[in-house]
């Protein structure tokens, strides 16, 4: 801003990276600065897979936020994959925030990030910290944490939010934009998330799918558009494929006379047709595969890399 208040006609744009553990409320987060849904968001942990990009206006500056899979311990080849597509995240960025949940603090999952944090960060990269869900702690706590927290890392900033309910999340926008170097913006200006359309309408089905199902069985598949078809009347045909890994999961995904597979393609339509603002057929079909998890295809479908070993 200049001496009267007003921003600077100079342009900034850049890359804003969101890590922290699963379920710190990265989507929520992106999607409340972009002022609309382009992350998917369950109460359960894990829920994003890969790299969702979603373009913000600051003033002058465009923020593009990177939503990150949360970064955990990983035990399968697609954990492994989604931790790397946090960290390449991270790497590319021109400011990382790391999201802690204020209930939770410096746990161990935390501290594995700041190490990782002070291997990987370049020393040109600014890393601010939000300690997000604020409303569930006392005042004392927080200061507390606030405290603790910036002896264990040297943050540029710190900021306390409440990402659901919007508190503290306008001033973190604001110094972020600030923050980002100068430059021409790199989407345009109605653009608010850079994903294909086919992997959003993907991912809006896996949603209503993770929040329906119960336990271990939203970790176990994956959903992809197969056919997108643009009808001469303005709406769109998508036929998309759940893939799962046994014939008794197919089952509890059809549901009692297919009436899960009803419900979750009648709350998917109503999604993917909000999103695009005109009318959607949406086609679900169910399919066993017992070894998704091990095929590069699916990875590729997914944006995330296909990787072996440990890394």
């Amino acid at each position: 801003m200049n001496a009267n208040g007003a921003y600077s006609m100079t342009k900034r744009a850049g890359f804003v990276a969101l890590i922290g553990e699963p379920n710190a409320g990265k989507s929520t987060l992106t999607n409340r600065m972009v002022g609309a849904k382009v992350s998917i968001v369950t109460h359960k942990v894990q829920t994003t897979r890969t790299r969702i990009r979603g373009v913000a206006l600051e003033g002058d500056a465009q923020l593009v936020f990177v939503d990150t899979p949360g970064l955990f311990r990983p035990r399968r080849r697609l954990d492994r994959a989604m931790v790397a597509s946090a960290w390449g995240g991270a790497a590319d960025a021109d400011v990382i925030v790391l999201l802690v949940e204020a209930h939770r603090g410096l746990t161990d999952g935390v501290q594995t990030i700041f190490d990782t944090l002070r291997e990987r960060a370049r020393p040109e990269q600014t890393v601010a910290l939000a300690i997000n869900k604020i409303d569930r702690v006392k005042s004392e706590v927080l200061l507390a944490l606030t405290a603790k927290l910036n002896e264990a890392y040297p943050f540029a900033q710190t900021f306390l939010i409440s990402a659901e309910r919007g508190h503290g999340v306008d001033d973190l926008r604001r110094w972020l934009a600030t923050q980002l170097p100068e430059g021409p913006w790199l989407y345009p200006e109605d653009q608010i998330a850079d994903l294909p359309m086919r992997m959003i309408a993907a991912e809006m089905t896996r949603e209503k799918l993770t929040l329906r199902l119960h336990e271990e069985l939203p970790y176990q598949l994956t959903v992809e558009s197969e056919n997108w078809e643009e009808r001469k009347d303005g709406s769109a045909r998508i036929d998309q494929t759940i893939y799962v890994m046994r014939d008794g999961h197919k089952g509890i995904v059809l549901g009692h006379k297919g009436e899960t597979i009803k419900a979750i393609s009648t709350a998917a339509r109503a999604e993917i047709t909000e999103f695009l603002g005109r009318p959607v057929h949406l086609f679900l079909q169910v399919k066993v595969r017992e070894n998704w998890m091990e095929e590069s295809e699916r990875y590729s479908e997914m944006g995330l890399e296909f990787r072996d070993g440990n890394a």
